[in-house]
């Protein structure tokens, strides 16, 4: 009894939940700075998209609190459930009167006034089948059947994304595959058998729709279609450069009145580094790397492969969209539609993120 009462009271990782927490807070104040003057225009509501997001920060709590008294090995038995879900949701998104579309693309799914992007809960569902697959068959992951099933859900997943089309989430499910299979410790020929199609797959992806082409042209010179497909690009630069060293001050974006688009969700990341400057920026790096720094920290401590796989892989997505986030926004890479996980508008992905964060400090809970 008393073994059991100092399990279930340990406390975990609390560096992890004070960062989460943190940012998911700051997240609001961001989004309140970024939307206030079109909430104000378009809703007559200056907070119209902040209180959206304390819907999601409500929900996303509740579901953060509950999921991490869950053992972690009873997730092995979603192994199925969750990658059948998730395929069947992305699915909807195809069905008329069902899937939504916004901007050219149907990546949500509705009903009545309520919206859910499938392809975040993707995401998760294949981490949980990868971590479940590899800790089961371990003795297997060095050969190319012993992965071949990874690799059927996760080419499901992307095809399904894709044709939404979604190229960012897209990307994210690759990165997440490959990551964990090399996690999985398969060799290196196996490893390389893998990854020589999915980086062939990349340009042939980008040519065969016009609109990505016509992005990549603008990523690789915006000023040539300022007004056109540079546009979103150089409002972005213009943002980052007017922050400077210490930033203009936060609530003091200029930006943001209309000028630079999707400034609460997908590029909220310019409009923070126009209001904090290179100094705020680096600070909110560091946070961010610092919760991968905790969550590879909780992997490498758990107790079987499962709980290793599982951390790592929840780890892996919230980076992953961080950095890519990072780089759009910066015009390293072609520009995509990507939240920044814990911060930018979007119920969805909070409440998932927070969810996925809630699992991985469970998990330190555990051990």
């Amino acid at each position: 009894m008393k073994n059991l009462k100092s399990k279930m009271g340990r406390a975990g990782d609390i560096p992890l939940l004070i960062c989460v927490f943190a940012l998911t807070l700051f997240g609001c104040v961001m989004i309140y700075s970024a939307s206030s003057y079109v909430g104000r225009v378009e809703y007559g509501d200056e907070f119209f998209f902040v209180k959206k997001q304390l819907i999601g920060v409500a929900f996303g709590t509740l579901a953060f609190a509950a999921v991490q008294f869950v053992p972690p090995e009873k997730l092995i038995k979603l192994k199925y459930p969750a990658v059948a879900v998730a395929a069947v949701t992305l699915i909807l998104v195809f069905v008329p009167g069902i899937g939504v579309t916004n901007y050219g693309a149907t990546r949500w799914i509705g009903f009545g006034s309520f919206t859910i992007q499938p392809s975040e809960l993707a995401k998760y569902a294949f981490v949980i089948f990868a971590a479940a697959h590899f800790s089961k068959y371990a003795d297997k992951v060095k050969t190319f059947t012993g992965i071949l099933p990874v690799l059927i859900v996760g080419f499901l997943f992307c095809a399904l994304i894709i044709a939404e089309p979604n190229m960012s989430i897209t990307m994210c499910v690759g990165l997440l595959m490959l990551a964990m299979i090399f996690l999985s410790g398969t060799n290196l020929k196996t490893f390389a058998l893998i990854l020589t199609p999915f980086v062939l797959a990349i340009p042939v992806l980008i040519a065969l729709e016009p609109y990505r082409l016509q992005r990549l042209s603008a990523f690789l010179d915006p000023w040539a279609s300022p007004k056109d497909e540079g546009y979103q690009l150089i409002q972005s630069l213009y943002a980052l450069g007017n922050g400077g060293l210490f930033g203009v001050g936060l609530f003091n974006s200029t930006q943001k009145y209309r000028f630079l688009p999707f400034a609460e969700s997908d590029f909220i990341m310019s409009v923070m580094g126009e209001e904090l400057g290179f100094v705020g920026i680096t600070v909110f790096f560091l946070v961010c790397i610092f919760i991968i720094w905790r969550g590879f920290r909780i992997a490498r401590s758990a107790p079987t492969k499962f709980t290793f796989l599982l951390s790592a892989g929840i780890t892996l997505v919230y980076g992953i969209q961080v950095v890519i986030n990072a780089l759009v926004v910066s015009g390293t890479i072609p520009p995509t539609g990507l939240p920044l996980p814990l911060i930018s508008s979007g119920n969805t992905s909070l409440v998932i993120t927070l969810a996925s964060m809630g699992v991985l400090y469970g998990i330190s809970r555990a051990h």
